[in-house]
């Protein structure tokens, strides 16, 4: 067993990975260069300017939670169970949809009253056999991705299938399953048609930060795992996710640092067997690693394995703006989750994915928390949360000049789409993060909220493993890291990395309770039947 495993960076992933390697046994001592833990899971308060006590509370980043399994499974491995220590409400409509026509539906959780609210939208034409298809046949990529992809490290096609042993015909059939070879757009345009419908089944894909048109089939699995296993708010902000893992990770002994910029590692024999932070270096045998992939073995580990990564041509995620509104005015028209679509998805994705440019009507997510938690916002007010993906960071992007045109079409584009036509006088409190703030705040590559881009139809799905392959005891986890980005696949990606790390150290494994919670509800329904 590990003597000392340091986890650097207390992302998501990286509490993940905390709690889950304290849970099975391990010294863990968790670093990161900010004054709180949690990373993008970060909390915002405004006040307004007036003094009169009024505050307005945001979460930074992520705001949609899904797959809650991933969550009761971390819980699970320290005995803890999720559903008491961090209540989940379930949100159902999932999203309210805005088109430029004017016209507006929302998604649904239930499959069938989904088809049935295309049916209305768009009569006469199918859609809802078409949306039933579509769904079975996500769920069918959900299934294939749970054998092959998902609670292990994975990097390349080789990692998931033992050609010699595994080759029979059902893992043919499964492999044909991927469709590779074929994007999101393709899949989902051959079975709802309707371009407005396609734009709201597209956006599946901004949980990873990738274009449509360029991700590969086996991402459409994200709509089987959202209408089976739902969108989830957490009591209190996705914020309360990071807090209650530092609190778990805090009650089994792990060394919370704060504070703490790592600036490289000790690597002796092509083993790391230290961390380096200032002028300190906390002897370990094992680092798991939260930072993006890229950037960690550019600038902590360096050298050929650095050179090798470089080589692998990975291209960063999308970027984005975020405004924070405090509002004087609570929009009833809006639904907890909202997206407000651009006028024309390929000219949007276009900009943003290949001309490296922002799109010049863009797509902007809202999430109006006070829909769901009174708490966000003073009585009668709202604490609107407003993202628009950009490119990542380009040289010649200068954000200082950019940012006050683009938060002016931003405006603009919600009051004309989304029926906010005085959201300019409700503004009471503002703040904003752009592309350069997310790469300085996060260390990021680039400015990507997301990682890595799932780009390729045919490998887009793979990033580096969560144990790396370069480095002897360098575990990887976060959005940079294998299975990607989104909520519960980062924390995913930090359970894998703790676990493949305690497998490695000849830990105690998983236990029984454990894998159980980390089950598909369907699953063990049908094993209670």
């Amino acid at each position: 067993m590990a003597e000392r495993v340091v986890v650097v960076g207390a992302g998501l992933g990286g509490l993940a990975a905390a709690v889950v390697a304290a849970a099975r046994g391990h010294k863990v001592t968790l670093l990161d260069k900010n004054p709180w833990l949690g990373g993008k899971a970060a909390v915002l308060h405004l006040d307004a300017p007036d003094g009169s006590g009024r505050r307005w509370r945001f979460d930074m980043g992520p705001t949609i939670l899904t797959v809650p399994r991933v969550l009761r499974r971390i819980y699970a491995e320290a005995g803890r169970d999720q559903a008491t220590e961090l209540p989940l409400i379930r949100l159902d409509p999932q999203w309210r949809c805005f088109f430029e026509d004017n016209t507006r539906v929302d998604l649904l959780e239930n499959v069938d009253a989904m088809a049935a609210e295309m049916e209305r939208f768009a009569p006469g034409r199918g859609l809802g056999d078409g949306y039933r298809r579509l769904q079975a046949e996500a769920e069918n990529l959900h299934r294939v991705s749970e054998g092959f992809f998902f609670w292990k490290s994975v990097e390349g096609m080789t990692d998931t299938l033992d050609f010699k042993a595994n080759l029979n015909p059902d893992t043919l059939k499964d492999v044909m399953a991927l469709k590779m070879g074929r994007t999101v757009a393709k899949v989902i345009r051959g079975h709802v048609p309707d371009a407005r419908l396609a734009q709201m089944l597209d956006h599946y894909c901004q949980y990873v930060g990738s274009s449509p048109y360029l991700a590969p089939a086996v991402l459409t699995s994200i709509a089987d795992m959202q209408a089976h296993e739902g969108v989830w708010y957490p009591v209190g902000g996705t914020r309360a996710v990071a807090e209650g893992l530092a609190k778990l990770a805090g009650e089994l002994g792990v060394e919370l640092r704060p504070g703490t910029e790592v600036t490289g590692f000790d690597i002796q024999d092509g083993r790391v067997v230290g961390v380096k932070a200032g002028s300190e270096t906390i002897a370990c045998s094992a680092v798991i690693s939260n930072m993006d992939a890229i950037r960690t073995y550019r600038e902590l580990v360096g050298g050929e394995p650095a050179r090798k990564y470089d080589k692998k041509g990975f291209e960063p995620a999308c970027s984005g703006v975020v405004l924070y509104l405090g509002l004087n005015k609570r929009y009833d028209h809006l639904a907890h989750h909202c997206f407000v679509f651009s006028r024309d998805a390929e000219e949007e994705f276009d900009a943003i994915y290949k001309r490296g440019e922002p799109a010049p009507d863009p797509t902007a997510y809202l999430a109006a928390t006070s829909c769901s938690d009174d708490t966000s916002a003073p009585e009668g007010g709202e604490a609107l949360y407003v993202l628009v993906h950009t490119p990542h960071l380009r040289p010649h992007h200068d954000w200082s000049k950019m940012f006050p045109a683009y938060r002016q079409k931003i405006l603009d584009k919600l009051k004309r789409t989304a029926g906010l036509e005085d959201i300019e006088e409700r503004i009471v409190v503002e703040s904003q993060l752009t592309p350069v703030d997310i790469h300085n705040r996060y260390k990021v590559l680039d400015g990507a909220i997301y990682g890595l881009a799932s780009h390729g139809s045919f490998t887009g799905a793979f990033k580096p493993g969560n144990r790396s392959k370069v480095v002897k005891g360098l575990y990887l986890c976060g959005g940079a890291a294998h299975p990607g980005p989104g909520m519960p696949m980062v924390m995913m990606s930090g359970w894998i990395a703790a676990d493949s790390m305690d497998v490695d150290a000849g830990g105690r494994g998983m236990g029984e309770r454990a894998r159980q919670a980390g089950r598909r509800d369907r699953e063990l329904a049908a094993a209670a039947e």
